[in-house]
């Protein structure tokens, strides 16, 4: 039979083992141990700072929860299912060391305001950790960025080819996600970090705490004005799954643009070995693993912010134990997100390679050019819309030939319009196509220097 919890007295049996073992969350909230042991360490002093207990209780509570601290990070202490959740398992541990003195700990506060401190410990140590990786990543794309400012690369629209534009100017799109991704991150914190601990179970206490103090103690920049809305509170934890979520869509759609890449009918890049796999039957394979788990794995945090919503639309204030079941979705959001930036970090470092002739070739086979040659023609006063319909007939008309706009004669050209000269052939290489677009923002290469030297002093 299940023992009775410190709570149970009200109680005349133990719970059911089955429902005992349903309603425990040591399993996955033992992640929080170290965060649970720093903030009942900071509650312990500010019971001692205000009186409530005296300050050899208060060092007594400190230098013992070090010690369950050690014990955890050398293997020693291993709660199990009996201790339901992280918070009685190190309050039972703590007791066991220092005697009745730990049962003191537990003072003016509850597990309600207990988890939701821990949970922003937690998860503001994390986004420091994710915004960091996003660094590494951008650091990553900047490095080839400035190696491929004149690589040209086809560009689509509807995954159909649209205009050339610099290799650089298109890996520098993916730099300016992850910096949206790094200062979202760092808007979600400010949220984060915001003391619960106090608000008790969900009215306060009667005890003269000072919320304040421990506050300071924990580096929270500010404490909840609210004690229902501090213990019940998750719009921190449904703004960081949203934030992660959207990290999740860049590494995605990059990892969309590789696997294309590395395929035979695009073979724009080579996958290396060192970050792709082979078939089990098939030997001239190779997977293109990394990207296609990337982008698999975007789901499972998409769901993670999705059951959090469906979590919190219905309760009632304040606790309820629904909040429990945020946790694993916090965890794995984490865990996946960061083994995704490490994984595409890398990919991106040591598992491809640019197949510059292959790109290079790729520009001159298509009708990417022909915006230039409207371009060409409304600069020599030719209405816009009138050259864009002259265009349209000139590409029609060179398809049904077998053409491209390169191979047109003089000749030809002027036929179509006298505006024509020889300069035309310069105008439609793919090279100053590309050049000629120096507008700000845009993939000429005065345009791409500018923006990798911009992007190098924002990671500064």
């Amino acid at each position: 039979m299940t023992e009775k919890q410190t709570w149970s007295q009200r109680f005349e049996s133990a719970l059911h083992p089955a429902i005992a073992h349903f309603n425990a969350s040591i399993s996955f909230d033992i992640e929080l141990i170290e965060y649970d042991i720093t903030g009942s360490q900071a509650h312990a002093k500010m019971l001692a700072h205000t009186g409530i207990i005296s300050h050899e209780e208060g060092e007594a509570l400190f230098t013992g929860l070090e010690k369950v601290r050690q014990e955890y990070r050398h293997g020693e202490f291993q709660p199990g299912i009996d201790a339901e959740d992280v918070h009685f398992a190190v309050e039972k541990r703590l007791t066991e060391i220092v005697g009745d003195v730990g049962k003191k700990l537990h003072t003016a506060r509850s597990r309600n305001d207990q988890v939701g401190t821990d949970t922003r410990l937690y998860l503001r140590d994390q986004i420091q950790q994710i915004r960091e990786q996003l660094r590494d990543f951008q650091t990553v794309l900047l490095d080839i960025a400035e190696k491929n400012i004149e690589t040209l690369i086809p560009g689509y629209t509807h995954l159909q080819r649209a205009q050339p534009v610099s290799l650089a100017h298109h890996l520098l799109a993916y730099f300016q996600m992850a910096q949206r991704d790094w200062e979202r991150l760092e808007d979600v914190y400010s949220r984060v970090n915001i003391s619960p601990l106090g608000c008790g179970a969900l009215a306060g206490t009667t005890f003269p705490i000072d919320r304040h103090y421990t506050a300071k103690l924990l580096h929270f920049d500010h404490i909840y004005a609210n004690s229902l809305d501090g213990v019940s509170d998750r719009d921190f934890a449904i703004e960081f799954l949203c934030a992660a979520s959207i990290i999740m869509v860049h590494l995605s759609r990059l990892s969309e643009e590789v696997i294309l890449w590395a395929s035979e009918e695009f073979r724009f890049v080579t996958l290396k070995d060192s970050c792709a796999t082979g078939s089990s039957i098939m030997p001239q394979k190779k997977n293109p693993d990394v990207p296609e788990l990337v982008r698999g794995k975007t789901g499972r945090v998409f769901g993670h912010l999705q059951a959090m919503l469906v979590i919190m639309k219905g309760l009632p204030l304040a606790y309820n134990k629904d909040l429990q079941e945020d946790k694993e979705g916090i965890f794995d959001t984490v865990n996946t997100v960061k083994a995704c930036l490490e994984a595409i970090t890398i990919l991106l470092q040591e598992g491809l390679e640019f197949r510059h002739q292959r790109l290079a070739t790729a520009v001159t086979e298509d009708f990417s050019n022909a915006t230039d040659v409207a371009d060409y023609l409304a600069a020599r006063g030719v209405p816009f819309r009138e050259a864009y319909n002259i265009v349209g007939k000139v590409v029609k008309t060179s398809i049904a030939a077998g053409k491209l706009l390169k191979d047109l004669q003089l000749e030809e050209w002027q036929q179509i319009h006298p505006a024509f000269a020889v300069d035309i052939y310069e105008a439609i290489s793919p090279r100053q196509v590309v050049a000629a677009r120096n507008s700000y923002g845009g993939t000429g290469f005065n345009q791409v220097k500018q923006a990798i030297v911009n992007a190098r002093t924002q990671l500064i």
